[in-house]
């Protein structure tokens, strides 16, 4: 097994979510998966998937990082209390580029348009090598069935959808970190925006 310690792990997802919701719990069962294998979970540290993610991790001994936001703290917004080291940004910009920036491998769940952009700013930086190469797992139904929609319509190839993995449940993601790790695929990078790949 490669070795976890020291690895941060991005849980991306939506800050509508509840607690006793389906969504919830697989937040929670993730932030508690990545903790016991010994990664620190980094989210945006507030609530829904960000909160329960964190509360999974924490209770199961884990560390937790979460990013604070100037304009949410002006709104009187607090980081959840399972948030063990905040790292606060003025902005959303500095707070979106460091979730995609700092972590070893990022794990979106269910979510919105905030979590779609994290998405596809990830996708589109690892396609073109500006960010270094490393696993990104996205989970559940909805973003299978979003990325098999996108594949049929966009005007990408079999190589770009190679930069994401697909699990269903949370059980699935620590395997697929390590399966990555101990085998990184060989994936071409796009040469940028003059490239004729489709």
């Amino acid at each position: 097994m490669t070795s976890s310690y020291n690895r941060i792990i991005a849980v991306y997802g939506s800050a509508g979510i509840g607690p006793g919701s389906e969504d919830w719990q697989i937040a929670y069962d993730v932030g508690r998966h990545l903790a016991e294998a010994g990664y620190t979970v980094l989210s945006g540290g507030y609530s829904g998937v960000m909160e329960a993610c964190s509360q999974g991790a924490c209770e199961a001994g884990g560390h937790v990082i979460g990013g604070a936001v100037g304009l949410f703290e002006s709104r009187g917004l607090r980081p959840n209390s399972w948030v063990r080291e905040i790292v606060a940004f003025q902005t959303l910009r500095e707070r979106l580029f460091f979730l995609i920036e700092k972590p070893d491998a990022m794990v979106a769940l269910r979510g919105g348009v905030g979590t779609l952009s994290e998405i596809a700013l990830v996708w589109s930086l690892l396609q073109v090598g500006e960010l270094a190469p490393r696993p990104f797992v996205l989970v559940g139904k909805m973003w299978r069935q979003f990325v098999e929609t996108f594949a049929e319509h966009a005007a990408i190839t079999a190589n770009d959808l190679l930069w994401l993995t697909l699990v269903d449940r949370p059980d699935q993601v620590v395997p697929a970190l390590e399966a990555w790790w101990q085998s990184p695929p060989d994936i071409s990078l796009r040469t940028g925006d003059n490239s004729h790949e489709t």
